[in-house]
């Protein structure tokens, strides 16, 4: 589990999550990049999305996983993520099959 613990602060660990979520159509949109900026600053953006792309998807959800559990995100926490995950997906105007799909999943994950 070692290799999946980070040093991520709360944001870090948001725009993480928001750019993971924003390439389940494969296609991440202007509105998409631009939502996630809008949340977390364009610093820490390009800062997460360097570590993102580094990785693997394995890597990335473990990563997450392993970041909300260090932290300890209450019902209530996960529940904003999951407002800002839908929030993101509509950027673009619609909610595609494979974004509801990497929703649900993300749901069943780290709503146990």
């Amino acid at each position: 589990m070692d290799e999946f613990t980070t040093n991520w602060t709360h944001e870090e660990l948001k725009g993480y999550m928001l750019l993971y979520c924003a390439h389940a159509d494969f296609n991440v949109s202007k509105e998409e990049k631009e939502y996630i900026k809008s949340r977390i600053g364009d610093k820490k953006y390009h800062k997460v999305l360097k570590e993102f792309e580094n990785d693997n998807d394995y890597q990335q959800i473990q990563k997450i996983n392993a970041a909300i559990e260090r932290f300890e995100y209450s019902k209530e926490e996960i529940d904003e993520a999951f407002r800002s995950i839908k929030k993101l997906f509509l950027a673009d105007g619609e909610m595609d099959i494979l974004e509801k799909n990497l929703y649900r999943g993300l749901k069943h994950l780290l709503k146990k």
